[in-house]
């Protein structure tokens, strides 16, 4: 298994899905990070309470991994009300949508991950719940096709989105509260995995979870994939020291100390040992390592010119001196 099997945003086998689904905080309270919008969202709930109402549409946007499922979760949790999940993809066309809706139950939360692959028969259909809570169902075709209402319960949309640009406006301003997570601090991950690590049984040092928060992207899921890592490899070298199992397992599994995986390092090495540091398009520089250039532009290129090691100009990617000297290289001097 390589290091971007551990770190990349991949499908979840079942495993990987009840390990994380363990972890899951199960209120606000216990949610780590993300104070602002922990914030906002308690006000609003606690509000909603107290008027005895529905809770607003709300919108959570923000890179893979960051929490938004979670607190879909803890929206239906904190409020009392069931919980109805399904994706965009799911949604293929209006008719996907008005069984769902027509089969909620009063107050209960939907939740609609990756709501921006909605089809957009679907999403017109979604204006109308929104705001009327009710939908209008074509029966028959042609001349002879008439429009049945359908009133539906009061209900809480909860949307994510990784690419809150692809979101039509009519839609976007439907939410009545709007949120985007952030990447986490080292010491919020910290104190993650700490949670994690005591909820798994696992006797880490605080010098270790540290090391693995480093290592994470500023992303909770990546973390707590990397503790799973690190629990095997402690697991099955039990005589190692844990902080060295940490070190040990990190390189089994392709992670440096600044988080770049395989994947990630390839890229990186092409663009600076295949192209002079650029620039160079992304189709090239897919096309020099195997790989789909959707991949390099979801996946790989967000976080490296996060961490200052590339950079997007109009002519093409470039490697930045950061990038250069992460591998160890020294850039020439016409280089940017």
């Amino acid at each position: 298994m390589s290091g971007d099997a551990v770190t990349s945003g991949e499908p979840l086998n079942d495993s990987e899905r009840d390990f994380e689904g363990a972890l899951r905080p199960q209120s606000l309270n216990e949610f780590v990070g993300q104070h602002k919008v922990v914030s906002q969202l308690g006000l609003l709930l606690k509000a909603a309470e107290m008027d005895s109402r529905t809770p607003d549409h709300i919108l959570l946007s923000g890179p893979p991994g960051l929490g938004k499922t979670t607190l879909a979760m803890i929206v239906a949790h904190e409020s009392g009300r069931s919980l109805r999940m399904s994706s965009g993809p799911a949604i293929s066309h209006a008719g996907d949508l008005a069984a769902l809706l027509s089969s909620l139950v009063p107050g209960e939360v939907l939740f609609i991950d990756e709501i921006h692959r909605m089809a957009r028969s679907a999403e017109e259909m979604l204006y109308l719940a929104m705001e009327d809570f009710r939908i209008d169902i074509m029966v028959g075709k042609g001349v002879g096709a008439s429009s049945i209402p359908l009133d539906l319960p009061p209900f809480t949309l909860v949307g994510a989105t990784t690419r809150t640009g692809l979101l039509a406006s009519p839609l976007r301003d439907r939410f009545g509260f709007t949120a985007h997570l952030e990447f986490y601090e080292v010491e919020e991950l910290k104190t993650v995995l700490s949670r994690s690590a005591q909820l798994l049984s696992i006797n880490i040092p605080d010098s270790a979870l540290l090391e693995i928060a480093r290592r994470s992207r500023g992303t909770p899921r990546i973390a707590n994939r990397l503790l799973r890592r690190v629990r095997d490899y402690m697991t099955v070298h039990s005589s190692e020291d844990a902080a060295h199992a940490v070190e040990l397992a990190l390189a089994l599994y392709d992670v440096d100390e600044r988080g770049l995986d395989r994947l990630d390092r390839s890229v990186l090495s092409a663009l600076v040992e295949r192209f002079n540091g650029g620039p160079v398009g992304v189709n090239s520089l897919a096309i020099s390592i195997g790989e789909e250039s959707e991949t390099i532009e979801a996946t790989v290129e967000p976080f490296l010119i996060r961490e200052g090691l590339m950079s997007r100009t109009h002519r093409g990617r470039i490697a930045t001196s950061q990038g250069w000297a992460h591998l160890g290289l020294t850039p020439p001097s016409i280089n940017p």
